[in-house]
């Protein structure tokens, strides 16, 4: 199988385990008053050392298999896009906008995958039980909702992933164009892809953040209220026929809370992009360099551009 199929799968594994943690209290400032447990002195508290990892079951199989689908559609699309491109992961003298496009590309491609894994994740990290895994979510909203239930948000979902992907992958390329030389070493080569992929994390969810706050607030408000019980006996999940849509989640929101709710939680956010993706960008170019010299397909050393 290709090597960016396998260099983004463990790289996209690293990332989520690293960024779990962050990621939870992220999901839960975001979530707001569509959870009543998210305040922020609960967020400051968990229950257990356990809730550090909660939700990261679901992430870390989907998020491996997502980060593949990923960068094999995008290093497809941009060849296609542009046909002098030889090595995706160096793509030298192609425009930027065709960066952009086919990091689109691949965040459309990927949605199949990271439609239910944020589902799946969402929904575990906010039910504050102790025995509500991500797999008891998975089970619970295939038996009551079967297939399609799974891709409850699929549409914001995509849109977000869409937008996102395109920035994550433009700002990745324009920042090794400005800041990497022919006269690095190997120190400073590492040093700065690990600094343009933590800015390109950061980029990409400032790009798309009150979007992923109104998926996070449509899919929190799936939880059911639960009397008294074992999971087995009851649904996790509120009827769909009480949920609202994505358009009515954000004009509530900025009715009632303003502006300032679709950024709940960026902080945070941030700290966990640049820390992820500085890490998975790093580990991304050394699987590849790593499985095409062992394949025999020689990775070339980038060459400095002129101008964008």
């Amino acid at each position: 199988m290709a090597a960016d199929f396998w260099a983004g799968y463990i790289s996209g594994a690293i990332g989520i385990i690293i960024g779990n943690p962050l990621d939870i209290v992220k999901v839960r400032l975001q979530a707001g008053n569509a959870h009543s447990d998210a305040s922020s002195t609960q967020l400051s508290r968990f229950e257990r050392a356990s809730a550090l990892v909660r939700g990261a079951a679901a992430p870390i199989l989907g998020y491996g298999a997502l980060n593949a689908v990923l960068f094999v559609a995008y290093n497809r699309s941009l060849a296609a896009l542009d046909g002098s491109v030889t090595d995706p992961t160096n793509p030298v003298g192609v425009s930027a906008y065709k960066i952009w496009l086919a990091g689109a590309a691949g965040g459309l491609a990927s949605w199949s995958i990271s439609s239910p894994t944020e589902f799946i994740k969402c929904r575990a990290q906010l039910d504050r039980r102790p025995e509500v895994s991500s797999w008891a979510v998975a089970k619970d909203i295939f038996r009551t909702r079967g297939w399609r239930g799974l891709y409850f948000g699929g549409g914001i979902t995509s849109a977000r992933d869409s937008i996102g992907y395109g920035f994550y992958f433009w700002s990745y390329e324009l920042c090794k164009r400005f800041m990497t030389s022919d006269d690095d070493d190997s120190h400073q080569a590492a040093l700065k892809i690990l600094l343009c992929g933590g800015i390109a994390g950061v980029v990409t969810w400032g790009s798309v953040f009150p979007l992923d706050m109104v998926k996070t607030r449509l899919q929190a408000q799936t939880i059911a209220d639960h009397s008294p019980g074992t999971i087995e006996s009851q649904s996790l999940l509120r009827p769909q026929r009480h949920t609202l849509n994505s358009f009515q989640i954000a004009k509530e929101t900025y009715r009632a809370e303003g502006i300032k709710a679709f950024y709940r939680g960026l902080g945070v956010c941030s700290v966990r992009a640049f820390i992820v993706n500085a890490v998975q960008w790093a580990a991304y170019e050394w699987l590849m360099k790593s499985f095409n010299h062992s394949w025999g397909t020689e990775v070339k050393t980038q060459e400095p551009i002129a101008g964008l």
